[in-house]
């Protein structure tokens, strides 16, 4: 099951008071370490998602997903293609892909992606080689040409994203949000996971 509320973390602890707070799909997301040290963080992490029956994914990382099992992995525009991993990977995995584009969502569609994290939503200084920012017009769009082509896949957006844009995202048809900042650097990130959930909550049942 893909979720509506997905958290990217660098360590255990984060994953740990997300989950305190009630998120369920971890997102593990490291640059630039070495292959060992990138696995210890994983399985720490791992050792958590466990306990809470949550969901991990290795971001960028296929051959560590599979090593360590976990439940899949999320591929940039710049990493192996969906259609690749699937192969390595095999039909149990879920696998992500990100998109910016109409042409990106529709080439992971056919490429056997479970999810397409979209965005930017705004700037976010989280992420390195920025594309070009959607805003709410960008998704409305985008949503809806999904619909005309009969086209169904989750879209995740991300991007800056804060509670404040829960509904006018989750009005757009998007399936879920992903965010980083905005939790773990609350002071309370517990409270802020629980208040994000909450938030979505009351988008999805007014969409309903």
């Amino acid at each position: 099951m893909i979720t509506s509320l997905h958290y990217l973390v660098t360590n255990a602890r984060q994953a740990e008071e997300a989950c305190r707070g009630g998120v369920r799909w971890i997102q593990l997301r490291l640059k630039n370490m070495p292959y060992e040290a990138w696995k210890e963080t994983a399985l720490s992490v791992q050792e958590v998602c466990i306990r809470y029956n949550t969901i991990l994914i290795i971001n960028d990382n296929p051959k560590l997903a599979k090593e360590i099992g976990a439940n899949g992995v999320h591929l940039g525009k710049e990493d192996m293609p969906v259609a690749e991993a699937r192969r390595l990977l095999g039909p149990d995995f879920l696998i992500g892909g990100t998109a910016n584009t109409f042409e990106d969502v529709l080439r992971h569609l056919r490429d056997g992606a479970d999810y397409v994290g979209l965005g930017p939503f705004r700037f976010t200084p989280t992420k390195e080689k920025l594309s070009p920012i959607l805003g709410l017009t960008g998704y409305e769009n985008l949503l809806n040409r999904l619909r005309q082509e009969v086209a169904s896949l989750p879209v995740i957006a991300i991007g800056g994203i804060t509670a404040a844009d829960i509904p006018a995202l989750f009005a757009t048809g998007i399936h879920g949000i992903a965010v980083s900042s905005a939790i773990h650097q609350s002071p309370d990130p517990e409270g802020q996971a629980r208040h994000f959930l909450a938030e979505i909550h009351h988008a999805t049942a007014s969409t309903c």
